[in-house]
């Protein structure tokens, strides 16, 4: 798939789930999986974002078992939903693995690596966003247990100036905005020959 801009697919979805009033709402912890992961992520029709720092092996519940959070992606994509990944580092050794067992994976997630990317936010349609401490591991955005998950903490918003901004960093980013000026680009697999 191309790199292209997605305003007009933002037109697009703009009234695809259209509310009659903005939220803004603070989560921590295990709030943040079960709002983002397991209730908002789902609903994706058109497009998914996704934007992290770390990339680990990440579990979500699936009935009465647990499934890699990459089951859903590979879901979501069958179902014609365009899903971008951006992410700082290598995947972990259990991510790769998971990944190997959803074939519509290698076409139908793209995906971009940027050493400099340390922002984490989740952007379902073009109208809701998160945005926070979380990273796509088990111990931030997914099911650890209170006990074993990292303190964390972010917003979910359907505030239209508020998605917005958060998907205006990520496009940036994806469309290399930053690359010609960056002093990063020997650690870059993406953008590195812009000169």
């Amino acid at each position: 798939m191309t790199k292209v801009v997605t305003l007009q697919l933002v037109r697009q979805v703009s009234n695809l789930r259209a509310t009659s009033t903005q939220m803004l709402e603070f989560l921590t912890d295990s709030q943040i999986y079960h709002r983002v992961i397991l209730q908002e992520i789902p609903k994706a029709r058109k497009f998914l974002w996704l934007a992290t720092s770390g990339l680990k092996d990440l579990y979500i519940e699936d009935g009465k078992r647990m499934t890699p959070f990459l089951k859903l992606l590979s879901e979501l994509i069958e179902k014609g939903v365009s899903v971008r990944l951006i992410h700082a580092g290598e995947p972990g050794p259990t991510f790769r693995r998971d990944f190997d067992r959803y074939p519509n994976l290698i076409d139908g997630l793209e995906r971009m690596m940027c050493p400099r990317a340390h922002f984490k936010s989740v952007i379902v349609d073009g109208v809701l966003a998160y945005s926070g401490s979380a990273n796509l591991t088990g111990a931030g955005l997914g099911a650890k247990s209170d006990n074993r998950r990292n303190f964390e903490a972010g917003f979910v918003t359907d505030d239209r100036q508020m998605v917005g901004r958060i998907m205006a960093q990520f496009d940036d980013l994806w469309m290399g905005k930053h690359c010609l000026e960056c002093k990063r680009k020997k650690y870059c697999t993406e953008h590195q020959d812009m000169e």
